[in-house]
């Protein structure tokens, strides 16, 4: 679990910074700003490179978080980097955001 703590973390602290991004969830905000939606997509990078990482357990313990779609995610924001649908981003901020940094939370405080 110890390097599981550090990704853990380190997923925590990209989702702290995105919260910062979008202060209150303002979408316009976030569609307004490109500046915004880069640093977003950056942290969410990171974060799901961070995810890719956890050990088979830690993701066991983490029930109700879709792993596979991160990982997909992440390819795309990787990859596909042209085909990044903004409105995609801010849903995924919006609805599966809060899942994760409430699993994840819960998981560093075990």
């Amino acid at each position: 679990m110890k390097d599981d703590r550090l990704y853990l973390i380190h997923i925590s602290e990209c989702i702290e910074r995105i919260e910062s991004y979008i202060g209150g969830k303002e979408k316009q905000k976030f569609l307004d700003s490109t500046l915004i939606q880069d640093a977003i997509i950056r942290n969410l990078q990171t974060l799901a490179e961070s995810t890719q990482r956890l050990s088979d357990a830690a993701k066991e313990s983490m029930s109700g978080i879709d792993w596979f779609k991160i990982a997909g995610f992440r390819n795309v924001l990787v990859h596909d980097y042209l085909g990044v649908d903004i409105e995609r981003v801010w849903n995924i901020l919006e609805k599966d955001l809060p899942a994760l940094k409430i699993a994840v939370k819960k998981t560093l405080e075990q």
